[in-house]
């Protein structure tokens, strides 16, 4: 089970503010003036390594455990829906035109709904994991 929750390490810098880096996304790294900046670079970080892995085509890693002094960040709701799939596609071993005719749907369709910069409706999403034998698993937590 993916939650796309991916611990960062803040790590203070000498002149000021602190560099984040994502165990598990070593191309991911932002940095940001005090902690709450920081996080919030990281999110921005996170969804766009994210965005570029599935663009690319490689495997988006499941999240490490958190551990003392590292910092959990959320991927956002859309993308974390499109990585979902991303990844229950690659681990389905299927084409975009295999999960194309499972939809009954065009291909293109199917692009959109793992294109990063589309907005795509949940409910497909949705669909798309059930035909490939998965299920969105949306949580609630208290906001830190």
């Amino acid at each position: 089970m993916y939650n796309f929750i991916y611990p960062a390490i803040l790590t203070p810098e000498e002149e000021g503010g602190f560099t984040v880096r994502f165990v598990d996304l070593p191309e991911a790294i932002t940095q940001g003036e005090d902690i709450e900046d920081a996080l919030g670079e990281a999110a921005d970080c996170l969804e766009e390594a994210i965005a570029n892995r599935i663009v690319m085509g490689l495997a988006v890693p499941k999240p490490s455990q958190s551990k003392k002094g590292y910092y959990p960040v959320l991927l956002p709701a859309q993308m974390a829906a499109k990585a979902a799939l991303f990844v229950a596609i690659r681990e389905a071993k299927i084409s975009n035109m295999e999960l194309a005719r499972r939809l009954r749907c065009d291909e293109k369709e199917v692009r959109r709904l793992l294109d990063p910069r589309h907005t795509s409706k949940l409910q497909r999403i949705e669909s798309a994991l059930a035909v490939v034998g998965q299920k969105l698993v949306i949580g609630l937590q208290a906001a830190v």
